[in-house]
């Protein structure tokens, strides 16, 4: 009963508290009212959709004709079979990439690392492009080496390969930042102890690696299971459901069918999404409260470092060998048939006035929705992080929603959510900048969030007892603390938005076009030089923010240090 009376009188202290402070109440007020209408709304209202008739009326007609009629049976099954083939071999890969440059003296950590970032900077096709160029019916390699005259490109093979070299990235990543952290002197203990390399591996690192092993296969399951981009270019006869729901809508023009299908992508995409966020996310085998103060027994036994190291040069060429098609194929006059080279493709771009409206669109709408996203997670972090507030854990969750659910699904809840007033957003700007801004925020509500937590809280408290309000004391104390997730927020929204395709490609209209879905539009026209010329363009663009936004952060840090010495 006393902690039930505690709580109690708790929550009516937070309460008080609010109710002291308007201008905090407001902007939580504000924010929860956001999120309800554009992340959880939108996928209320796609689950609503499937059980209605036209006139709004309860109805499992569409359910039943689905199940019935079409083959989500097939196209269900497929999904999670390329999604589970796709997880476990990005998971296998992306661990020898990370064991690699974390535990080895194998060279060119630096250059391997940023191929495998490649994938991660770029539209989620451009492999597929570089595999129908490279193995189609008149591919260099299936034709011009191997002499194969009809070679059927598209299938469940193609698409497996071409999503573990876009998606092991992210693999890759997540368990690089746990064998970071690791205190490499329970691993020294080991080998002093007599145990051979083999031994230690399979005893101690492999265990201590297993909750990111775990994390990083449901993280790739994931995306692989929600991908619309590949399977839309190289899918071919093989169903998935995120291509199966986009024709039910743009060539059947079944809404209520397609919503129904992106809601059978919806449950076990979120499902592993959040056992990794709240599950394999929260368990360490690590036992360590500081940096590790173990020094790295790094491996120098040759065959296991020409192992790993044959294992990362072999691909770090096969990403550039397909990356580096694409630009070949950019500055071809027309491929297939007149391979010298010309600017012909860039100039469509720059010229035309499909290029142009593309390219200016994305940039228009990128360079909007990037600051917005930012600052947002930038203010949710803080109020998750240094504030207690009724509807606290709602926040939490509802910012989390839309990076959770398929982008398909996220497109189509959209469409069918704002399409009427009050809320007529169909057609407009405003639509694509609201659909860039939430499939991203959660990113930088944990990037902002890991970092406010790394730092004390009674900075900000000296500050609030020194007399200054909230926003006093969240512009000139939080948000500096914040500068390097803020930075990592920015460039995050920027990169996503400009290579965003699945959750945009309904909402794309006469008055506002995007890149990639230009990009998409020029693959299946089989005008691949056009196409190769814009995803080279955007790779540029985003290369070249990404340069900018490291200078200005470098500078930025570098005056900061500069200030405190002086």
């Amino acid at each position: 009963m006393s902690n039930d009376l505690n709580k109690k009188l708790q929550k009516q202290r937070e309460l008080r508290m609010l109710l002291g402070q308007p201008g905090l109440l407001a902007i939580i007020v504000a924010i929860l009212l956001i999120l309800l209408v554009f992340c959880i709304f939108p996928i209320i209202k796609l689950l609503f959709t499937c059980m209605t008739d036209s006139d709004g009326n309860f109805s499992l007609e569409s359910i039943l004709y689905v199940l019935q009629k079409t083959n989500i049976g097939l196209a269900l099954f497929n999904s999670v079979k390329l999604g589970i083939f796709v997880g476990v071999i990005s998971t296998v890969i992306g661990y020898l990439f990370a064991f690699a440059i974390n535990r080895t003296m194998i060279p060119g950590k630096k250059f391997f690392h940023l191929i495998a970032m490649l994938p991660i900077l770029s539209p989620p096709f451009v492999i597929s492009l570089a595999m129908i160029i490279l193995f189609g019916r008149s591919g260099v390699i299936s034709k011009g080496i191997l002499g194969l005259l009809d070679n059927n490109v598209y299938g469940f093979t193609s698409l497996l390969i071409v999503q573990t070299l876009a998606m092991f990235p992210l693999a890759y990543l997540n368990i690089k930042g746990v064998m970071e952290s690791m205190d490499s002197s329970v691993e020294n203990a080991a080998r002093s102890l007599g145990a051979g390399r083999l031994k230690t591996f399979l005893s101690v690192t492999l265990p201590l690696s297993l909750p990111a092993i775990l994390s990083a296969f449901l993280i790739v399951f994931a995306k692989s299971l929600s991908d619309f981009g590949n399977p839309q270019v190289l899918a071919g006869d093989f169903a998935v459901l995120s291509v199966s729901a986009y024709t039910q809508i743009t060539g059947l023009y079944n809404i209520r069918t397609g919503s129904f299908m992106a809601v059978s992508i919806l449950i076990p995409s979120m499902l592993a999404f959040f056992i990794q966020k709240y599950w394999v996310a929260k368990k360490s085998y690590v036992t360590i409260t500081g940096k590790p103060v173990g020094q790295v027994d790094y491996i120098t036994e040759k065959p296991i470092v020409i192992t790993l190291f044959s294992l990362c040069v072999v691909l770090a060429f096969i990403i550039l060998l397909f990356y580096g098609t694409v630009v070949w194929v950019s500055l071809v006059k027309t491929w297939g048939v007149d391979m010298s080279f010309s600017l012909k493709n860039y100039q469509f771009v720059f010229k035309s006035g499909t290029g142009k409206k593309a390219l200016r669109d994305t940039l228009f709408l990128s360079i909007i929705a990037t600051p917005i996203t930012a600052l947002l997670g930038m203010a949710i972090s803080y109020l998750l992080v240094r504030k207690k507030f009724f509807g606290r854990k709602f926040m939490e969750m509802a910012s989390m929603v839309p990076f959770a659910v398929p982008g398909i699904a996220l497109g189509i809840g959209y469409v069918v959510s704002f399409n009427q007033k009050p809320l007529l957003l169909t057609g407009t700007a405003m639509i694509i900048i609201v659909t860039l801004v939430f499939r991203t925020l959660s990113v930088g509500v944990e990037a902002g969030s890991n970092s406010l937590r790394q730092v004390d809280k009674s900075i900000e408290e000296a500050s609030a007892i020194l007399g200054a309000n909230n926003f006093t004391t969240f512009t000139r104390i939080s948000l500096p603390i914040m500068k390097s997730a803020l930075f990592t927020g920015l460039l995050n929204a920027f990169v996503r938005s400009m290579t965003s395709v699945s959750a945009v490609i309904f909402l794309v209209s006469v008055k506002w076009n995007l890149l990639t879905v230009s990009i998409m539009s020029a693959i299946e026209s089989n005008k691949l030089g056009l196409a190769s010329a814009y995803c080279v363009m955007l790779m540029a663009i985003v290369l070249v923010v990404m340069i900018l936004l490291d200078v200005l952060v470098n500078k930025l840090f570098s005056r900061r240090r500069i200030r405190k010495h002086v």
